[in-house]
């Protein structure tokens, strides 16, 4: 007996409509940092390479081709440089797609930052023979797609963020934040990159797993918000819905004090995040919907480059000289 599988078509619209939310964000992507990160990424190792990295006192046994005749110059000692370790990074994406992502009250939700914050990762490392895998957090299952090279692979990785549905209710269990962070810390298991991408409203405790990640890998958080997240609109009677839980209630937005106690606790709890994030080890980065988070992703951007430069000419503390 033959099975036949009846496979569902989807949409001419929704593949065309698909098609254009990511070749536009594409091209706006690349229309930002064009210019800004050429080269390949920046390594923690010394090793063969052709990117100088320090440079340090000659010894007897060193290569004479490394001498580095201007430093040696200017000071009273035979100065050889040290460079960098070339090598392929792995990118990890943890992208969170919980029901409290769908939701936004300026120009976009906050689903669409975690798209948008997702291809911006991912085309920054797109270079050479790195790889980039994604895993998506917060439906009923744990969802991943492989890291591999190639832009093609990774516009489909996009794709299938893109098509998550809406969430009517909490994670799964063993698909929440704290899973995803789980199972990347056992698939990457040589030194790489990851990107988590989320509000970190997930009840979860994703902060003993971002202090393991931080620990073996190069994290970035991307706290993704929305100002009515901080503030209550004196409206009367507002009722308001946990989107993790599904729980209601109605709150009198007309009472001063009630606003007042709402925005200090959502300040307290976004203050409690980024120093969850930055005690592990972890770079903490918070993109709103408010602001132009394109933007405030590539003068991230910038400023990494320009810290990395500023750490690479400085002089050395520990017995090097850097170049």
């Amino acid at each position: 007996m033959t099975t036949v599988r009846t496979v569902d078509s989807v949409p001419v619209s929704e593949v065309a409509s698909r098609a254009d939310v990511l070749r536009r964000l594409d091209l706006s992507i690349r229309r930002k940092i064009d210019g800004l990160t050429s080269g390949d990424h920046a390594t923690h190792r010394i090793g063969p390479g052709s990117e100088r990295a320090n440079a340090r006192a000659y010894a007897p046994g060193d290569d004479a081709r490394l001498i580095d005749w201007n430093l040696t110059a200017r000071s009273s000692e035979t100065y050889v440089r040290q460079t960098e370790a070339e090598h392929e990074l792995e990118t990890w994406i943890v992208a969170d797609r919980s029901a409290s992502l769908d939701f936004g009250t300026t120009t976009c939700e906050k689903r669409d930052v975690v798209l948008g914050a997702a291809a911006a990762a991912g085309m920054l490392q797109l270079s050479g023979s790195n790889r980039i895998g994604v895993v998506m957090t917060g439906g009923t299952t744990l969802e991943h797609r492989p890291a591999r090279q190639g832009r093609t692979a990774f516009t489909a990785a996009l794709a299938s963020i893109y098509d998550t549905p809406r969430q009517q209710q909490p994670p799964a269990s063993g698909a929440d934040l704290s899973a995803g962070l789980s199972w990347v810390g056992a698939a990457a298991r040589r030194h790489g990159r990851v990107v988590v991408i989320s509000d970190f409203l997930d009840s979860g405790n994703w902060a003993s797993d971002v202090r393991r990640l931080a620990q073996r890998h190069d994290l970035l958080c991307v706290h993704v918000t929305d100002p009515r997240e901080f503030e209550l609109p004196s409206v009367g009677i507002l009722g308001v819905v946990d989107p993790e839980t599904g729980q209601q209630r109605y709150v009198n937005t007309s009472s001063r004090k009630l606003r007042e106690q709402f925005h200090t606790a959502a300040a307290e709890r976004s203050r409690s995040v980024q120093q969850s994030i930055r005690s592990a080890g972890a770079t903490y980065l918070e993109l709103s919907t408010q602001r132009d988070w394109l933007g405030d992703m590539v003068n991230f951007v910038a400023g990494q480059r320009s810290t990395a430069t500023r750490t690479r000419t400085a002089p050395s503390t520990s017995g090097q000289v850097s170049r």
